[in-house]
């Protein structure tokens, strides 16, 4: 017995080691070559067909701020907003295939994006709800003409200062130049003594009511559906001087505005958004290193972005310009504690970064929660090098005195050719110069702030949203009536959440294919370990025991 105890307990040591071989090298090499094996995206596997068409749609939501004081606002009114909402759409992505690079490590699509409306989860709120609203379109026409009108005066005023540094004798003109540069003097101030000038916004002045059907505020009385998807129409039939800035708005090529088959033109949120995609991207399939899968590497062939300031040497590529991380659809495998990723969102032209949160379980899968930091759109100026953003396109607006404008608001007038300016919803985090003149918002960082809780194995995204702001100064425009009266303000118009939440369906597909096996392979290293171990312990201690006993005295024999 004793031989035999020892032969056990020897057993049972490997055992305890085989276990932990398995449980802390083996298992994880495993795992990692299936994760990898099953993240890849090559032509044909079961992840392809999932990155082509997204297992289930994305969770689109949309806030309206309904303007409750339109009259008052005319009159130089602090606006009074209420937010409505939640609009809550299905959006299923859909990608076309270009190609394969020839190594298989890239793969080049287009993407088809479709809404669907959700009644069951919108409601009580309909399509057909009735809302007052910013009129963007009409907005964005004045802003934009004001700064063309601008930079053409502000160009007059370079090359007669150039040709002053080449003619002696007129430093006083010169200082003048200099002067009316350095004050950025809008079109307004600068026109009054141009009759040209001012005719041109005469003529705009008089034309506004033919182009945009008589309006009476800033601001336009419509249905959710129209400001949202199906547009708001104006330049119904306009004559002479109003058919021209009618044509001149079609041929500006705004993807908010499309034409309609009477000829006439609609402003509409995402109607642009609704079909078939134009952006080609290329990103990595994993293949060779499966922590960049998914990571863009070019947007319409390029690896960077011309839409922010660059930097003066020649070539140079500022940090504003450069596409890091995923679409947010899926992200890279393999996350660990207190690292950070990227997102990259064309909407907004920039990519975002993403910090480690917390650990958190979502029905039972375990994750890391990621969020954005303050370098997202608090910190941005020269003292933080990122000047890049402050493109410095916006006349007589509330900003700071070297173009950047203040804490928490992001000028996006380069990338949507609009003057929208980009916020955290309900202005959360942003200067007060910004939040003090609106009524109405209730900045919460739990209801407003971006997350997303992922997967840390395989990266799937658990749930989350990205959740920004489209806002839109509004402002008085000198000889331009209907503008007269207002008061300077960032005015809200609606905030959006896109996100995921992982539904039943996915949760037992994931299980399964996943966190059960894990569970499976944790219990047979703990057992093979614990059980190993236990049974040389009790082994060695049935040896030790026996071998303390006092052997038996031999009995004696009677003859």
């Amino acid at each position: 017995m004793l031989h035999w105890s020892l032969i056990v307990s020897a057993l049972g040591v490997i055992v305890a080691v085989l276990g932990a071989y398995c449980g802390w090298s083996l298992f994880p090499i495993m795992i990692h070559k299936k994760v990898e094996q099953s993240v890849i995206i090559a032509d044909g596997s079961e992840q392809y067909k999932r990155f082509v068409n997204l297992p289930q749609p994305l969770i689109f939501k949309v806030y309206i701020f309904n303007v409750t004081n339109p009259d008052m606002i005319q009159n130089g009114a602090i606006p009074i907003v209420e937010e409505i909402g939640p609009y809550v759409y299905r959006q299923y992505r859909q990608k076309k295939v270009k190609h394969f690079s020839r190594d298989g490590s890239k793969i080049t699509y287009v993407q088809n994006v479709h809404f669907d409306f959700d009644e069951d989860a919108s409601a009580p709120y309909t399509q057909s709800d009735r809302i007052v609203a910013l009129n963007m379109h009409m907005n964005a026409f004045l802003q934009v003409f004001e700064r063309e009108i601008t930079d053409i005066l502000q160009g007059f005023a370079n090359r007669l200062n150039s040709r002053l540094n080449r003619t002696p004798g007129v430093r006083v003109l010169k200082r003048l130049m200099e002067r009316i540069r350095g004050k950025r003097k809008s079109v307004l101030q600068i026109s009054e003594n141009d009759p040209g000038l001012a005719l041109l916004l005469v003529h705009l002045n008089a034309n506004l009511k033919a182009v945009f059907n008589d309006p009476r505020s800033m601001f336009v009385h419509t249905s959710v559906r129209e400001y949202l998807f199906d547009g708001v129409r104006f330049c119904i039939n306009p004559q002479g001087i109003a058919k021209a800035i009618c044509n001149q708005i079609k041929e500006s090529g705004s993807k908010t505005i499309r034409e309609q088959s009477d000829g006439s033109l609609a402003f509409s949120f995402f109607g642009h958004k609704n079909g078939s995609g134009h952006e080609v991207y290329e990103v990595h399939t994993g293949k060779g290193d499966a922590t960049k899968v998914l990571e863009i590497q070019k947007l319409d062939d390029s690896h960077n972005l011309q839409v922010w300031l660059n930097g003066s040497t020649e070539g140079e590529t500022s940090v504003c310009n450069q596409i890091n991380g995923t679409d947010a659809s899926s992200y890279p495998p393999f996350r660990q504690r207190g690292d950070s990723m990227y997102i990259f969102s064309a909407d907004i032209c920039r990519s975002v970064q993403l910090f480690y949160q917390s650990d958190i379980q979502y029905q039972g899968i375990p994750g890391f929660r990621y969020s954005i930091g303050e370098n997202f759109i608090n910190d941005i100026g020269p003292e933080h090098d990122n000047e890049c953003f402050c493109v410095d396109k916006l006349a007589n607006v509330i900003k700071r005195k070297n173009g950047c404008l203040y804490a928490g608001a992001l000028d996006l007038t380069t990338c949507l050719d609009a003057p929208v300016i980009l916020t955290l919803p309900h202005m959360l985090g942003a200067s007060n110069e910004y939040r003090k003149m609106i009524r109405g918002l209730k900045p919460d960082a739990k209801k407003h702030q971006t997350f997303v809780d992922v997967q840390t194995l395989t990266g799937t995204p658990l749930q989350g949203g990205k959740r920004v702001q489209f806002n839109m100064f509004l402002k008085s425009i000198n000889r331009i009536s209907i503008t007269e009266n207002l008061t300077t303000v960032l005015m809200p118009a609606i905030w959006v959440e896109e996100g995921i939440q992982l539904n039943g369906e996915m949760v037992k597909f994931f299980k399964k294919k996943l966190i059960n096996t894990l569970k499976t392979l944790d219990i047979v290293h703990w057992a093979g370990l614990c059980g190993g171990m236990g049974v040389a312990v009790l082994s060695l201690l049935y040896y030790t025991y026996q071998r303390g006993r006092p052997a038996k005295a031999p009995v004696k024999q009677v003859a």
